[in-house]
């Protein structure tokens, strides 16, 4: 059975607002009204509970500039997320606060050298605290190697890439990259873990 989506969308006299009003072909419930502006758009759509209960929901994004960086607010089914991104060619830093569950988290990224990028992440939620740590070091074309280690799993890892992951397009197919990874849980150095990966792209 064939389904599609059709969707009329008008202005709002003068101003740069929109109306649109979507729906499944052949229909299945109430239609979507989405109301959009400059700097996002909110949206109310019929949704069917795991109960069979129909309710309404109500979605949004706004997105703006400040402080030279984008701070954005996404609403989702009763969830707030509030997250600013500020980014150059050297730090990149990303603050994130999600309510009503008062989640706090932020990654912070920092680029030492042209070959070596340094990155950091925190997570807060009630009673846990977890943060990552990961450095990336760009030694040659050919090889690049990383290290890391998260708390909420108490492990550190090292890793090292070969392989050319530039190149034409043409020259993709040609191309392989071998990852050797070792994992060392914080608690039981004894159960440390090798995986190895290989990527390789065919083209039929």
């Amino acid at each position: 059975e064939g389904q599609g989506e059709v969707a009329v969308t008008t202005n709002l006299g003068d101003s740069p607002c929109e109306i649109e009003l979507s729906s499944l072909v052949p229909p299945d419930g109430l239609p979507r009204a989405t109301f959009l502006f400059p700097n996002g758009e909110v949206s109310v759509k019929e949704k069917k509970l795991d109960e069979g209960e129909k309710i309404l929901s109500v979605n949004g994004i706004v997105k703006s500039h400040i402080l030279n960086g984008v701070c954005t607010a996404l609403y989702n089914d009763n969830m707030m997320n509030i997250k600013y991104r500020y980014k150059d060619d050297e730090l990149s830093f990303i603050p994130s606060l999600t309510l009503p569950s008062n989640s706090l988290s932020f990654a912070f990224k920092r680029q030492l050298t042209p070959s070596d990028k340094f990155s950091f992440s925190y997570r807060y939620h009630f009673d846990t605290n977890y943060w990552s740590a990961v450095y990336k070091q760009k030694a040659s074309k050919h090889v690049k190697w990383k290290a890391g280690y998260g708390s909420d799993e108490r492990l550190g890892w090292a890793s090292v890439w070969v392989g050319d992951a530039g190149g034409k397009t043409k020259e993709a197919p040609l191309k392989t990259k071998v990852q050797l990874m070792i994992k060392v849980p914080q608690n039981n150095i004894r159960n440390s873990t090798v995986v190895f990966r290989v990527k390789k792209r065919w083209d039929f």
